[in-house]
């Protein structure tokens, strides 16, 4: 595919380098440095209320720059919103609306859940010769690119095709092959010793990648850290599994029980998983070790960061790894919990440091941003810049849209959403009603109010519906085999296991006798 490189008027250090001019003149554009978390929840942060983890790291960059309270993925699920970053696009726009394996269509039945509507079908691999991709167009205007960790955009699409010249352990899969101590059996990322972790590990490959950079380079960066954390399999090593243990058990009790049937599934109403905070500090160690490089080579005066997540905390179902508590549900649900996400960003210089803004803002909003400082001209994008925001000034209000015609593996519902301003209306598939929530007056989620509201549910209705109608959604179908009594007797029977199991999992983990294992996971190898 022939590419286009879009030059900035003012970047005449960039045209005489890219015409082979001259290398000996610097570019000052800013340096780009994107963390990106996994299942990583709107309130697993210390600066965003959790008083249980631990994240320092991650919470200076909010504290030197701009806390989105209003921050959204683009999905649900994962490789949806890593698509949309990569492309700044709506997930119905580039047709990848499920992570990455999961069944769609008739091969949902294979899972015997007995669902009213079988999901849509969906794209396996992002279309690099359709779209044009962040790395790629960065690179093409004179950026050095590349990541360290999790990909999980095809097989058949690797980074490399997307315009990374460095790829650290990102291929096809969506978590750890074997866990997050080496050996990690990853095709793209070499074996560290045994028990290294994973996340640390991809933070040194970011260092050496800036350590080189600093060497030999005098164009600016783009480096993607996509850590696989905190994505199941949810492992931590004995010594932070100890420490949040007992803070776990030394917390002051809530006034609300540990977990809540909401709808399909039980739901996590509590912080206190020290395997999962054990999990969250590792990630967070490596976040401080790369922000130190970037002090330490100076890049902190000149590179924008970045930190974010792909979807809501894991809530239900699996380990449950969080909860999202005040908001509702987590990933995969249709709720504020599967899509509220941290979202911090940092410019060099800013006079906004440790401001919270509560502009709704999307993963889709990442690329134009970039482009934006990078003087860099990419139109038909569904995001918007943030630029004014990060100087101290607004962007114009618009509405925003998820569309999730799946059902999520942690319990969530085919649907489509549109928020516009305070109010949020989800739409459901299986029957088409409505849900209509005040978010400022509700961000719970409690009180669906749409037969209040009728003229504006009907307003809010035909704007999403032209919404989907515009960007060419793809839609879940009735399953004809659909048994209402056989879907209940199936749910019913899941309900009562998963609530039973997953209480008896909570208190064997705040067990002071407690172990996965002699070696912890890998963490801790036993040498004969």
């Amino acid at each position: 595919m022939k590419r286009i490189i879009n030059l900035s008027a003012t970047s005449a250090a960039l045209t005489v380098s890219l015409l082979g001019l001259t290398s000996c003149k610097h570019d000052d554009r800013p340096n780009f440095l994107i963390f990106l978390a996994d299942d990583f929840g709107g309130m697993d942060t210390g600066v965003n209320g959790s008083s249980f983890y631990e994240t320092p790291n991650i919470d200076s960059i909010a504290e030197d720059g701009v806390l989105f309270t209003n921050g959204y993925a683009a999905c649900t699920v994962s490789s949806p919103s890593r698509a949309s970053l990569m492309t700044g696009l709506y997930p119905t726009r580039h047709g990848i609306t499920e992570w990455i394996g999961e069944e769609s269509g008739e091969g949902w039945r294979n899972h015997g859940w007995a669902t009213r509507m079988m999901p849509a079908e969906y794209e396996h691999n992002l279309d690099v010769d359709k779209f044009l991709c962040l790395p790629q167009i960065l690179k093409d205007n004179g950026y050095s690119t590349f990541m360290a960790g999790k990909w999980h955009l095809g097989y058949e699409t690797t980074p490399e095709m997307a315009g990374f010249e460095i790829n650290k352990g990102g291929y096809g899969i969506g978590e750890p092959p074997k866990g997050y101590f080496s050996p990690y059996h990853n095709p793209k990322l070499e074996d560290g010793p045994d028990g290294e972790e994973l996340s640390m590990r991809l933070a040194l490959e970011t260092n050496k990648f800036l350590e080189d950079h600093k060497k030999n380079k005098r164009n600016p960066f783009f480096a993607y850290l996509s850590f696989y954390a905190v994505h199941t399999p949810v492992e931590t090593t004995e010594e932070n599994w100890r420490y949040f243990r007992d803070k776990a058990v030394n917390m002051p009790s809530v006034d609300r029980e540990p977990f809540k049937l909401d709808r399909n599934f039980p739901v996590c109403q509590v912080q206190d998983n020290p395997v999962f905070a054990g999990l969250i500090k590792q990630m967070d160690d490596a976040v401080g070790v790369v922000l130190a490089k970037l002090k330490e080579l100076k890049y902190d005066r000149n590179t924008i960061v970045i930190f974010m997540s792909d979807n809501g905390g894991l809530a239900s179902l699996g380990f449950y790894s969080t909860s999202n508590y005040p908001f509702r549900g987590g990933k995969s649900y249709q709720w504020e919990g599967g899509i509220r996400v941290p979202f911090f960003i940092h410019v060099p210089g800013t006079k906004l440091k440790g401001t919270k803004d509560d502009t709704p803002v999307n993963t889709i909003d990442i690329y134009p941003t970039l482009m934006d400082y990078a003087g860099i001209n990419k139109e038909e994008l569904d995001g918007v810049s943030l630029r004014p925001i990060l100087e101290g000034g607004n962007i114009q209000d618009r509405p925003m849209f998820w569309h999730y015609p799946h059902y999520g593996g942690s319990g969530g519902d085919p649907s489509s959403i549109i928020r516009d301003g305070e109010w949020k209306l989800i739409y459901y598939h299986e029957d088409g009603h409505c849900e209509l929530y005040n978010l400022v007056q509700d961000p719970g989620e409690k009180n669906d109010v749409a037969s209040d509201h009728p003229e504006l549910l009907d307003k809010m209705q035909a704007r999403l519906k032209a919404w989907l109608t515009e960007t060419g959604a793809k839609m879940p179908v009735p399953d004809e085999t659909y048994s209402e009594s056989k879907h209940q007797r199936i749910y019913d029977s899941l309900r009562v296991e998963i609530l039973k199991q997953q209480t008896a999992n909570r208190a064997m983990r705040l067990r002071k006798d407690w172990s996965p294992g002699k070696d912890w996971w890998g963490s801790n190898p036993i040498v004969d």
